[in-house]
């Protein structure tokens, strides 16, 4: 018999291509994950996954049950709104989804967090790019997004979390000199890393440099750590949000710069469908990333 287990393991399968980042995702391990979709397979009787190096590819078949099972899990997700909304504050399911810049410096604090503030939510997590996270809240399969603002959309409603100040990380004993304050016109664009494109913060760091569209380096990371571990090795310097600076400090040998007056920043907000009637967990969920947010707030 297929299972709405199942169902949710294999989407999280087809989401991240991966087995272990998959089985992280769902809290379940990695040879259970792999058993579920194996039964799965022989209920159907199709292949529905091929596995190469270092990642998952979905067949023609389990791109046409990937379909099924989205339509599925969606009505299936409405009907148990729809049953709890009597019910308290974040009592529930909450699909939340937030951006490679922000998520791996906020839910270490975050997640628990909201647990011990509302005991009976159950927490499902979403790391992809802005664009993504958007188009996966706007068909329903997630309830929220935490990005950079602004977030366009006519369905889609935002409060403003916090500010995250941006400084300039660069090795520690390297070659790249530079005064603090830093100014625009101090930063060597060619030295410049970024992120690969699709992620808001590459913008955000050609913007904050001066470097226009014109300066795009031949080398693009897929996250933050990647980035400054180029940095740490003296390969070129980054922009580093502030709520990655402590964590990032601590594992890596880089010098924090910061940004003469005014500093740049991001706005880092919440985004909801306008029409999803969870306007109070919704606001409650913001109230929760503020209160565990690693960026000290204004005194």
């Amino acid at each position: 018999m297929l299972t709405l287990r199942q169902m949710r393991y294999f989407e999280a399968l087809a989401t991240t291509r991966h087995f272990g980042r998959a089985a992280e995702l769902v809290h379940i391990s990695q040879p259970a994950l792999s058993t579920q979709i194996m039964e799965m397979e022989t209920y159907l009787g199709a292949k529905l996954v091929e596995r190469t190096r270092g990642s998952t590819i979905l067949t023609r078949k389990g791109e046409e049950v990937l379909g099924h099972v989205h339509t599925i899990l969606h009505e299936v997700d409405r009907l148990e709104r729809s049953v709890r909304r009597q019910g308290g504050v974040l009592d529930g399911l909450i699909r939340i989804g937030i951006i490679p810049t922000v998520a791996p410096y906020l839910v270490p604090q975050f997640v628990p967090y909201l647990r011990r503030a509302y005991p009976n939510v159950e927490i499902e997590l979403k790391e992809a790019v802005t664009s993504r996270l958007i188009a996966d809240l706007n068909e329903g399969r997630l309830d929220a997004v935490i990005a950079a603002l602004p977030l366009e959309g006519d369905g889609i409603r935002t409060r403003s979390l916090f500010t995250d100040r941006f400084f300039m990380a660069v090795a520690e004993n390297g070659d790249d000199v530079l005064m603090s304050p830093l100014t625009e016109n101090d930063v060597d664009v060619e030295r410049l890393l970024l992120l690969e494109e699709g992620h808001c913060l590459r913008d955000q760091a050609l913007s904050v440099c001066g470097a226009g569209k014109r300066s795009l380096v031949n080398f693009g990371a897929t996250s933050m750590t990647t980035l400054l571990q180029m940095v740490a090795h003296d390969m070129g310097t980054t922009l580093i949000p502030e709520m990655a600076v402590a964590t990032e400090t601590g594992r890596n040998s880089i010098r924090i710069v910061p940004f003469a007056e005014p500093q740049p920043s991001r706005q880092i907000g919440l985004a909801w469908r306008r029409n999803n009637q969870r306007d109070p967990d919704m606001q409650a969920l913001a109230e929760a990333v503020i209160a565990a947010s690693p960026v000290p707030l204004p005194a």
